[in-house]
């Protein structure tokens, strides 16, 4: 099969995001992304042959553009880290609801679950490169830099589970107390 003319696979990848968006996860299907991206169902199997390959590049970019703005930011990298945690709960927690609906389709697909332990080993690997520029050295004797990073990535996508399943959750309030945490264990591990 000759490779489609016209489109690049970041083009579609947008498409896709735009289509999960306005048609929500229940109604994403190649044809959908085809129908947002002007191009035929051909072009999106020439660069996707599933749907699942399709949410899971979506969240694997999702991931590499949240944690690369936090490592070029020094300056208040504690917030920066925050406000990239907390951007992934809007859209109606559109980001957790594709990697939450990954992690079931890995559950009985070996693919998806050695892709998702990838993305998580990147994201801890991310973290952990956060967390060496942030401290010295660990705020607490006998925990490592890496125990922290899975740590933290454990604690953002459990508190995506309170956002989506709580409509009184206040993402917020959560967020601003977590900032104080934050700032003592920085403190600490100076």
């Amino acid at each position: 099969m000759a490779k489609p003319t016209g489109i690049e696979k970041s083009d579609l990848l947008l498409a896709a995001k735009q289509s999960l968006v306005e048609k929500g996860i229940e109604k994403f299907t190649l044809k959908a992304v085809a129908e947002q991206a002007g191009v035929t169902q051909g072009t999106i199997y020439y660069h996707f042959k599933t749907k699942e390959q399709i949410i899971l590049e979506i969240v694997q970019d999702i991931c590499e553009n949240s944690w690369n703005e936090i490592l070029t930011t020094d300056q208040q990298m504690i917030q920066s880290a925050l406000l990239s945690a907390k951007s992934r709960y809007e859209n109606d927690a559109f980001y957790h609801k594709l990697f939450f609906t990954l992690i079931v389709f890995g559950f009985t697909n070996p693919t998806i679950r050695q892709h998702i332990g990838q993305i998580l080993a990147a994201e801890n690997e991310h973290l952990y490169n956060v967390l060496d520029k942030l401290w010295d050295t660990s705020p607490i004797d006998g925990v490592s830099m890496e125990t922290w990073s899975i740590f933290f990535n454990a604690l953002i996508d459990g508190l995506a589970i309170q956002v989506m399943m709580r409509d009184d959750f206040d993402v917020d309030v959560f967020y601003q107390q977590l900032e104080k945490i934050l700032q003592t264990l920085h403190r600490l591990g100076k």
